[in-house]
Formats: structure tokens, sequence, C-alpha cells
């Protein structure tokens, strides 16, 4: 991809920012958007920031008959200065990148589209909530946008920014939730786009979700789609489970979303000395350790959530009350650690965080 210029319009009928504690996450939107193009004889070109407003597509757009997109996500805070911090922006656009190749879409350049999203920040700041617990949220995507209903990857596309304030991801918030273990449906396999951060791998969730909110729960946790034995992830989140003192999580195994709070949780233990092995896990073992008294804490992390505690387990005809439906100290101490790194409240000896100034 060739550097481009920025076009800037900026929005004349801008929108008032949203007031009060009720902040939902993912519906109110900034008054600016970011849009950049692709085609097979161009790459990606006329990078620019544009009011927020509906897009035209064709109906014979390839995303709504095939599916073919990516998205990611990651939050803006403001520090003490008033200055917007990102937490790790390069982390997800690798990721993007990886999840681009899986999805046969062209990849993108991480160095200049983090130069466009600072900008695009710049221009947002204003949105950015410094209250305790918000942030803006920043949902990177691309979506297949050729005319054309040939099974075949498309030959355009479009690269959108779009930012939302947000308070907490759950109604819970650090409180405990409490998950349904899911034996029916699959989420992904080996093979998959289970790596990928693609539409598909998450409204093919839905039917489970639904069926653990009918029985009061907050979210599922998926099992390995071949034996329905092997723990993967937790909706939206990768897991932890703190066993007689030893962080396990689930290793990556081509399945699993390879998740940058899961990476900087598993940096912090190791830099912690605290003992955190990534590898298989089956239900049947969780349960022995639950029985046994060992079954200490368990959390799943995720950037939406940041660091969600577990209270409440259900599998087949078990119930497992994790840490008495407390929030377990690991757990509080990682979340208070990594929010505190991300909204500069902590200092940051791992270089995670960049501070955006005025380009």
């Amino acid at each position: 991809m060739i550097e481009a210029k920025l076009d800037i319009v900026e929005n004349q009928n801008k929108k008032p920012k949203p007031e009060g504690d009720d902040l939902p996450f993912g519906q109110v939107f900034t008054d600016h958007m970011f849009t950049m193009e692709y085609t097979r004889e161009k790459g990606w070109f006329q990078p620019q920031i544009v009011p927020y407003e509906p897009i035209t597509l064709d109906p014979a757009a390839m995303i709504f008959h095939y599916g073919q997109s990516v998205f990611e996500g990651l939050k803006a805070y403001l520090n003490s200065e008033g200055d917007i911090q990102l937490f790790r922006p390069e982390e997800n656009l690798k990721r993007m990148n990886r999840s681009n190749g899986r999805m046969s879409i062209p990849p993108i350049s991480e160095e200049l589209v983090i130069n466009y999203l600072k900008q695009l920040l710049l221009l947002e700041k204003e949105w950015i909530p410094n209250e305790e617990g918000r942030s803006l949220y920043i949902r990177p995507f691309v979506i297949a946008t050729e005319a054309n209903l040939a099974v075949a990857p498309s030959q355009s596309y479009k690269f959108m920014i779009i930012l939302s304030p947000v308070g907490s991801y759950y109604p819970e918030g650090i409180h405990p939730v409490s998950i349904q273990v899911e034996e029916h449906f699959t989420r992904a396999v080996r093979g998959g786009t289970g790596t990928a951060k693609t539409g598909g791998n998450y409204c093919g969730g839905y039917k489970a979700q639904e069926k653990a909110a009918d029985r009061g729960h907050a979210q599922v946790m998926w099992l390995d789609g071949v034996h329905k034995k092997y723990i993967e992830e937790v909706g939206s989140m990768n897991v932890f489970f703190k066993i007689n003192g030893q962080i396990i999580t689930p290793e990556l195994n081509d399945s699993i979303l390879e998740g940058v709070t899961r990476k900087s949780i598993i940096e912090l233990l190791k830099h912690w000395n605290i003992d955190v092995i990534e590898r298989k896990i089956s239900m049947e073992e969780l349960l022995q350790a639950y029985e046994d008294g060992q079954l200490e804490e368990a959390f799943g992390a995720g950037t939406a959530a940041v660091v969600s505690p577990i209270g409440e387990l259900s599998w087949q005809d078990e119930t497992m009350i994790i840490n008495g439906r407390q929030t377990g100290d690991l757990t509080k101490f990682l979340y208070n650690t990594i929010t505190g790194i991300q909204t500069g409240k902590l200092p940051d000896t791992f270089n995670w965080t960049e501070t955006v100034k005025e380009l």
C-alpha cells in the first residue's frame, strides 16, 4: 500500500455527547468515521475521514452473500494529563492481517492504518469518556464490496473504522458472571476460521447464547468441536482457571482466537513469577478440581470486558460455584493492573501503551 494523503471532511452537524450513567455498549457512535477502498488494480487507496453516515452497497455485493469480512476491537482512553492513550494497537492490526489472510482479503499497511486511526481519534477526542470504567471503543473492519455472485474472493473491499463511547460490556461490570457450558453447538474446529476475527464466528454462536440466556446465564463456554471435551473459549473472551495456585488457559490450537488481552495477562503472570500454563484442559478435569476444592478462580479476558470473573459454571447436571461467586484476588489484581496501564494510572513498564499526539 502506497502512502496516500488523508482527506478530512468535517461534520458540520455534530451530535450531542451522551450524558448520564447509562452508556450501553456499542449503540452510540461519534461524528466521524474512516474509510478506505481497495481494488485489485489500485490496491488500497482513497483514505478519508468523513461524517458518520450510512453507506451504499450494491445488492450483489459479496459481503451479503458469502460473508467475506473481518473486524477488530480496541479502545482509546484519556490519561491523567488529558492525552489519548492506546493499548497495544499494533497487536490488533497484526491480528487483523492474520484474519485477512485466512479470509482471502488483501493485507492492510499496519503502520499507515495506525497513523490514520490517530488522526481520527484526535478529531474525535471530545467523545472519549474520562469516567471510571468507560472508554472509546474502536471498531476497524473490512467488507467485500464487489457486485458478483460467483463463489470466489472479492476483487474490491471497503475498510472502515467507527468509534463508540462505551461503558462496561457486561451489565454486571467486574462482578462475577454465570456461564453455561455448550455441548451441542460448535464454535470452530481446527482448520476452520476460529482463529480469524470474522463475523460468521459470532452469529453462529447466537443460538447457544440464546439458550444460555434463557437459563439465566451471561455467556457460553465452548468446547472443542471434535471431542466435545476440551475447553476452548467463553463467548467473546479467552478463559483462565486458577487451580491449586497454578493458572491454566487453553492452548492456541488453530480454533481459538489469539486474544491481545490474553497475551497481556500471560506476560503479566510470567513477570510476577506466577505459574501459568497453556495446555488442553477438559471439563472432567475442571470438575474434578472443583470437587477437590482446588478450583480457586476463573475469569474471561477480552478487549471489550478486559477481565470478567466467572462466579458460576453450569455443565450437564453440575453447577460449580467458584470462589463463593466473589471476584478472586488475582482476577481483581489483573483487572486493576491492565486497566491502570491502559488509562495511565499505573506505570507502563512493558511499553504497551501509545500516547496519541498531534501529528
